[in-house]
């Protein structure tokens, strides 16, 4: 077994503490991985307090892990000792549902199987990125361009990829109006991509102060979505509108922007059910979709991408100690854009 340390929610009330635990012993298609870098996610927030129900203790979080391989396994092809790698949202698939064979594990049939809170096929519990190091099959390890700063590629693992997949799926780019609600982790990431695919996009958000941040990250308009008739003016006008908020809000709202089969994707993970009027989608034909991450090939194809256009997250860096902090300040939407622990700064004993 590989000897482990990190940091863990012991229960849903009380702090994340030191953890040591033990990792599987890597097989013939593992990737072992020292972990330079781990974004702090929030749903890693969600799942600590078990907001959402279900969560397995003890659990060491973490889904935006960066770092260097330290080991390979016998059939492992993709990597070499040293090589720069990142592993995301999830670990496994069953591997042979229709889902997965198209490289789309996200939707495996049988449910993916997440970095951590989770179970792997022996039943073990799965624990996540905010530790010293991580096993993982090559099939769900990624290679990172060395053009790009480790720290910063940290958050495209969730966040990232996330906002991509449904960009590309819903083709925006050049001649697309594209609109982003919130500015977060998620928003700031979907207005990256949409203002490199082309597309002319605007950005929805109820904060004036982020107007110039809006515009600097690729906004060509932005609207304050408490200015009912700022919002009316872009009325039945969008190709697509990606959702990023995670908080309760008006669905209808957005879905009135939309134009003849335009489409509002959620991409938030609000804690409640939000209502949805029935006239809301039947005029134009509106279209109310999710998405989440990205498969294997599509995430690969995408931190490519960003090697390519120089894109990454903006980041905030944190020590390991500072994560009631940062948890507070992530809630508090206090935060340019996303958290990313530098885990130099785990206790070494």
């Amino acid at each position: 077994m590989i000897q482990s340390k990190g940091y863990a929610a012991l229960d849903p009330k009380s702090p994340l503490v030191p953890f040591s635990f033990e990792r599987r012993e890597p097989g013939s298609n593992d990737v072992v991985v020292e972990i330079a870098y781990s974004g702090i996610c929030h749903s890693d927030i969600h799942q600590v307090r078990d907001e959402w129900g279900g969560s397995i203790y003890p659990m060491v979080p973490g889904h935006e892990i960066v770092g260097h391989v330290t080991a390979v396994g016998s059939a492992v092809t993709k990597f070499k000792v040293g090589d720069r790698a990142g592993v995301g949202v999830m670990v496994d698939s069953c591997r042979v549902c229709d889902n997965c064979k198209i490289q789309s594990e996200q939707y495996c049939m049988k449910g993916m199987t997440p970095t951590y809170n989770g179970r792997d096929k022996d039943g073990n519990i799965l624990q996540g990125g905010y530790a010293n190091n991580i096993v993982v099959d090559e099939r769900w390890t990624y290679s990172i361009s060395q053009k790009l700063d480790l720290a910063a590629v940290a958050p495209l693992l969730c966040a990232g990829i996330t906002t991509y997949s449904p960009m590309r799926h819903w083709k925006a780019g050049k001649g697309k109006k594209v609109g982003v609600v919130g500015l977060g982790g998620l928003g700031h990431m979907a207005l990256k991509f949409a203002h490199s695919f082309g597309a002319h996009v605007v950005q929805f958000t109820t904060s004036e102060n982020k107007i110039a941040d809006a515009k600097r990250l690729g906004a060509d308009e932005v609207v304050i979505t408490k200015d009912s008739d700022a919002v009316a003016k872009h009325a039945g006008s969008f190709d697509l509108i990606v959702d990023c908020v995670s908080a309760p809000h008006d669905l209808n709202q957005f879905l009135s922007l939309l134009r003849l089969d335009g489409t509002l994707c959620l991409v938030g993970l609000p804690e409640v059910p939000l209502p949805v009027s029935p006239f809301a989608l039947i005029t134009n034909r509106r279209s109310l979709v999710g998405s989440t991450i990205g498969g294997t090939a599509e995430t690969q194809e995408m931190l490519d991408y960003c090697a390519e256009h120089n894109i990454v997250s903006d980041i905030e860096l944190t020590s390991i100690d500072k994560l009631a902090e940062a948890y507070e300040r992530v809630v508090k939407s206090d935060v340019k854009y996303r958290f990313v622990i530098d885990m130099a700064t785990l206790p070494k004993t």
